[in-house]
Formats: structure tokens, sequence, C-alpha cells
């Protein structure tokens, strides 16, 4: 079996990047997902805020999901639910993507090009090394997430969260209305991990502290949780002794970071980036691999939905590129290294012949930064600057780079982020 266009994963990513692909002209796109239905994590996500820059208005994820799943459906582009991919090979020019289900058994197509969009997963309390014992009541935010709203379940009655990133705050905010009482949000790090708007709507509005360098030390309970000591940390993440608190609750709820999903990237060889824990990519979003590319949360962790989709449809669109050889195969690769806060840039490379009037360079902050400035050298000249009056590590900065900033001299292109006293 072949397809020109494979993509993996019926999220939000893969959703836009297969009508990217069709729109640019190639009719023969497969989606393959391992849920039973199209969607992703969007089904479970019911709470309101996204799709303001796609749509112009505020829709819950399952309604942002729909749009695209009804223009999905319109376009028939075929796609294989409650199938998971347990392979990505590459043998000469073509692409051998392996899957399984329970319907068509074990098969395996050949594709022109691949696009990734398997997105992430949550970081479990095993990497975390908490002492205590393991007793029941410890979950993951998204796991939380997925029983209240989708299964119907309250998984406790007296809730403490540990990390503050988007789905631990809004999290916060379910468990209140669904009648539990959330003790606080214990945060390691001296920031929050989220977006600013989800700590006054979920934390502030409710009246629910927020405990920033603070983390949990012991668990206590045999059979279920009754109860966890957190602790205020230095500089170096060590608990501060004298600082420790023990708060009584049933329930643990872990929002500790999300993961690209890249088992299947690391099976056929594509170089990952040591900070994103992503693929790393060119301007055309394509991996180290030629033919497979990639796009959302697999690439990288991604604070809003709509900036998925819109890099997905880049990815659709220079993939469809990549089947019809419209695309200049050859160029000058011109490197992206992050400066100052920037802890990474995605792109990771250019080439001034490959990409189009403009490319979009995302990045995120390592620190937050007030009265802060983004710039952009190509070499030792400066290309671009704007002042930036708040940089959070919880929200992703962005640069609208043109081609026309080019000479053709440059050996390397620096995005530097830092305080605008620091010049």
């Amino acid at each position: 079996m072949k397809h020109e266009i494979v993509i993996i994963g019926g999220g939000p990513g893969g959703l836009a990047a297969a009508i990217s692909a069709r729109e640019s002209g190639v009719e023969d796109v497969l989606i393959i997902e391992r849920e039973p239905e199209l969607g992703g994590i969007l089904n479970q996500c019911i709470h309101n805020g996204f799709g303001l820059h796609t749509f112009k208005e505020e829709l819950t994820g399952p309604e942002y999901a729909a749009r695209f799943i009804e223009k999905a459906e319109e376009m028939a582009i075929p796609h294989w639910v409650s199938t998971t991919v347990v392979d990505l090979a590459r043998q000469g020019d073509s692409l051998f993507v392996t899957c399984v289900s329970r319907e068509r058994g074990l098969q395996i197509v050949e594709a022109g090009a691949v696009v990734l969009a398997m997105g992430c997963r949550e970081r479990p309390r095993g990497a975390l090394n908490i002492p205590g014992t393991r007793p029941a009541g410890i979950f993951s935010a998204g796991t939380a997430q997925r029983l209240v709203n989708l299964e119907g379940y309250l998984p406790g009655k007296e809730v403490v969260i540990l990390g503050s990133g988007d789905i631990g705050l809004i999290m916060a905010r379910r468990m209140t209305l669904e009648g539990a009482k959330v003790k606080c949000v214990a945060e390691l790090m001296p920031y929050s991990g989220g977006l600013k708007r989800n700590i006054v709507q979920c934390l502030n509005d409710y009246g629910i502290p927020l405990k920033l360098s603070h983390t949990v030390i012991d668990i206590q309970g045999k059979e279920r949780v009754t109860g966890v000591t957190i602790a205020q940390v230095d500089e170096r993440s060590k608990p501060i002794p004298g600082t420790e608190e023990h708060i009584p609750c049933d329930t643990l709820l872990l929002s500790v970071g999300l993961i690209p999903e890249n088992e299947l990237s690391k099976a056929v060889g594509v170089e990952l980036s040591p900070v994103t824990n992503g693929p790393q990519v060119n301007e055309s979003l394509e991996t180290s691999i030629p033919g497979v590319f990639a796009c959302g949360n697999v690439l990288h962790v991604h604070d809003l939905v709509d900036y998925v989709s819109e890099e997905a449809q880049q990815a659709g669109k220079h993939a469809a590129a990549y089947v019809q050889g419209q695309r200049e195969v050859q160029g000058r690769e011109i490197p992206l290294k992050p400066q100052g806060a920037a802890r990474y840039t995605v792109p990771m490379s250019l080439s001034p012949q490959r990409m189009g009037e403009e490319t979009v360079i995302r990045f995120r902050v390592g620190r937050n930064i007030r009265k802060g400035v983004v710039k952009v050298f190509g070499d030792d000249k400066l290309l671009y600057s704007r002042k930036r009056p708040v940089m959070a590590p919880g929200e992703m900065e962005q640069v609208i780079f043109k081609r026309e900033w080019l000479t053709g001299a440059e050996q390397e292109i620096r995005v530097v982020a830092e305080e605008e006293e620091a010049q």
C-alpha cells in the first residue's frame, strides 16, 4: 500500500497539515490516529480560550477540533482511527510506516513524505524522585482532566497540585468547579510555567494559593494519599530545612512538564534537540531525514493551539512541495543560534534558497524578563530589534524573519533575548 503523504497523529497539528497538503495539490493524503476519534488532546479540553488567533473567536477545545475535522471530512481526506504506528523506517528514497489496528491488523504503508504530529506526553511521577509511598490518588493533570471531562469521574475531594503548567492551572479551576477543594499549587521554579491569563482566571479568581519555589518532599498514605509535605527550595532546587509544611489531602495532581512524543522519530534516525527533545528542523520544518517533516507539540511544546495549526499548515505545504518535486533540495544552510535568555529556536537553520519571503522563528526564554528586547543578528549585523515589555518561560515568542534581510554572506543568525538595560 502506498500513499503520497502519511500524517501520524490526528490532533490539531495532523488535521491542519492534512488540509494544507490537500490544498497544496496533493490528493493522496492519509491520517493515522491511535485514538478512536480525531481531535487529539483537544477532545478533553472543554474549557474555552482556543481559536482567538485562527478564527477570531473564543472556542472550547472540541469546538476548535470540530472545525478542522469538518473541513477534513468535506475534503474526504481518509483517516484510520484506533490505529497505532509502531515503526517508521527509511529504505532508499521511500519511507515505510508500520501500523497495527484491530480492524486492519498489521499494515505497512509506503509514503512519499511523512508528517510527524504525535503531540507530547506528560512527565510521570517516576521522573521526579519524590520520596514516600506509592498510594492511590496520584494522577498526572492530563489524566485527571480526562477522568473528569470524558469519563465523568472525580479523582478526589482535597487536592494539591505540583507544577504550574497550563494543564495544572486549568485543573485547579476544573476541580474547584466540580466541588473539590484545591489546597494549593506548588511550583519548583521561582516563576509559573503557565500563561499569565491562566494564573489570573484559574487561581486568583478562585482564591487558590500559588506557592513558588516550593516542591513536594514527601507523600503520606498507605492505600490512599492522606497528605503531602511541601517545602521551600533554594536556588539549587534543594529543600530548605525548617520550611516544611504538611497539607492533608487525598489527591496529588502532577503538572510537571510535557515531553514531545518522539519514539518514532528516534526509530527512523531523526536528530533531536537536547533542549526541546523534539526534532531539529530547517525552515521547511523538515527533519534531518529527507521527506520527514514535524509540527506541533512533537516539535516543541506550544502554549497556544492556534500556533500548532499555523505551524502544521506550513509542514503540510512543504511536504506537498517535497512529493511534487517543487522544492530546492540543495541550498546553503545558515544555522540559527539562541543567545541570552532565548533557550532554543524553531527552526534551527534556514536556507535562503528554499525559504519563502518570510519565515516564522519561534522560541522560549529561560527566565522572566521585564523591559526586554528581542534582537536578530546576521553575523554581527543587526537585522531586527523589538522591545518586549514582558517575556516569560510559559509564553512563546516569535520573530517574522524576512528573506530580504539577508545579504548572502551570513555564516550564522543569532536570536538574542535580554533585558533592555543590558545594552
